[in-house]
């Protein structure tokens, strides 16, 4: 199984970025997909998950992203996006990937929880 992140870069403040999630080596149908960033010093944090076709494809956001990032994903490109607006500096991260085929609610947030990683993707946001 393979996750491969890209779409990061530098923008400034209140641009934009698209973020994408290629996966192969799995029924990608079958595969919650989250996202996560980590900034220097830091925890792992959740940013977005979309579920399994299968639960409906439902979608969670963290809090700081609600409304401003939204996920989607493309079954038949095997393939998860990020499209990320208004960006602020604290959105500066490695963004990163993950899935799981076992994902349960109450575990999205879990980095911990999901079994494959890609390999990140670094956004840097500046005035």
């Amino acid at each position: 199984v393979q996750l491969q992140a890209s779409g990061g870069g530098p923008v400034q403040v209140g641009g934009s970025l698209r973020l994408s999630c290629a996966a192969s080596g799995l029924t990608f149908s079958n595969y919650a997909v989250g996202w996560f960033r980590q900034a220097p010093g830091k925890e792992r944090d959740f940013v977005a998950v979309i579920r399994r076709s299968g639960t409906g494809g439902r979608i969670y956001y963290d809090d700081s992203v609600k409304g401003r990032f939204t996920i989607a994903r493309d079954n038949t490109k095997n393939t998860v996006y990020l499209q990320m607006s208004s960006l602020k500096p604290e959105d500066t991260a490695v963004y990163y990937c993950a899935a799981d085929s076992r994902l349960i609610l109450s575990s999205i947030r879990s980095p911990e929880q999901y079994d494959y990683w890609g390999q990140g993707t670094q956004v840097t946001v500046s005035s």
